[in-house]
């Protein structure tokens, strides 16, 4: 194909790539899980193996479906995979996070064809290339070359540090006197670790996202109310408490009818956030923390300027979490790497005078 049409590929056959999505989904998985049993046992031949079929079965099912898109991703994986299996290339780090990146690039690519969304956020040509020049690559230059092309691709170095789930300083004590603001707020965090506390997988969940939202808010300014902002991280998804576990603990894709359920969550945190005086800010907050700029979003659809500041701030450290978690069916967490990279990746989705602030805060603890 053509390299230069990565960012804009015609759907030749919408049914194909549908199949080839399906078929992804099952592949996905295990690719995954050997890159992370490799990462810990390099000299498992088995493991070798089989990350190197399932690659090749990518690649073969993207030319089975005429999704040339699936080829040129695949390809050079399997190109520097084939050198592995022969002992010419080191199986280090790097190169894991690297075909993970990939992984989750072809997996974006073709959610966004199938739902008519632009693809040039995802930088798709420069990860082709790169990966292309890689596969020949020097065993001595590997990690280096690594380390840059997923710098180019993610505009963030291959290395980043957990997000802390302790509590930020600060939080919970009001910058005003209102004794009552400050006993609803140990209120509001009772009932947000009452939730956390229905699966293990929202473990630490509360306080990294109320540390990135107040950070993010910050960063931009101070524009909201933190004490608003941190009511908000708390009650956003209460309503998931007034919904059927089945519904809202499910792995994969929603039914139309689960879809629709789950749209009702954010009023119902917000219902109680308007009934309690002083917290109608937080309360437009929770309200609108799924709406979308481009008025995509739930549950009235929205467009940007009807959007208040600290739902747009949430949308991005919920959605941010959210894709650290997405995937943990899989047997692992998201990279915070990963993660970051996918938020940017999908940036229509968010406000984009809030993304900037976001990167900083990541940045920020990179740095520490």
């Amino acid at each position: 194909m053509d390299i230069r049409s990565l960012s804009a590929p015609v759907i030749q056959d919408r049914s194909a790539l549908e199949e080839f999505a399906e078929a992804l989904t099952d592949l996905a998985p295990r690719i995954e899980n050997n890159v992370a049993l490799l990462r810990k046992t390099p000299a498992e031949r088995d493991m070798i193996a089989d990350l190197f079929r399932a690659v090749h079965n990518v690649k073969g099912d993207a030319a089975l479906c005429k999704f040339e898109l699936g080829v040129a991703i695949a390809h050079p994986i399997e190109s520097m995979m084939s050198r592995f299996r022969d002992g010419e290339l080191p199986f280090s780090d790097l190169l894991a996070e690297l075909i993970l990146l990939a992984i989750d690039r072809l997996e974006l690519a073709t959610e966004a064809l199938l739902g008519g969304r632009p693809l040039a956020q995802l930088h798709l040509e420069e990860l082709v290339r790169g990966m292309e020049r890689l596969a020949d690559e020097l065993p001595e230059a590997i990690e280096l070359r690594c380390a840059e092309l997923i710098e180019a691709v993610t505009g963030f170095p291959p290395v980043i540090g957990e997000i802390s789930a302790r509590q930020p300083s600060g939080s919970g004590s009001p910058s005003r006197q209102a004794s009552d603001l400050s006993a609803d707020l140990t209120f509001f965090r009772a009932l947000a670790l009452q939730l956390e506390s229905r699966s293990p997988l929202f473990k630490g969940r509360t306080m990294r996202i109320l540390r990135l939202a107040l950070e993010t808010n910050q960063a931009g300014g101070q524009v909201v109310d933190p004490l608003q902002l941190e009511a908000a991280v708390y009650l956003h998804d209460l309503g998931m408490m007034l919904l059927p576990e089945s519904v809202w603990l499910k792995v994969g894709k929603l039914a139309p009818e689960e879809t629709l359920a789950m749209r009702k969550h954010p009023g119902y945190g917000a219902g109680l956030l308007e009934r309690i005086p002083g917290w109608a800010e937080a309360a437009r907050i929770v309200a609108q923390h799924h709406e979308m700029p481009d008025g995509a979003g739930y549950p009235q659809g929205l467009a940007d300027a009807e959007i208040v500041p600290g739902a747009k701030i949430l949308a991005i450290v919920d959605a941010f979490e959210a894709v650290m978690l997405k995937h943990i069916h899989r047997g692992r967490n998201r990279s915070v790497l990963r993660a970051i990279a996918e938020i940017n990746a999908c940036d229509r989705q968010f406000a984009p005078e809030w993304i900037a602030p976001f990167n900083q805060v990541i940045r920020k603890t990179m740095e520490h």
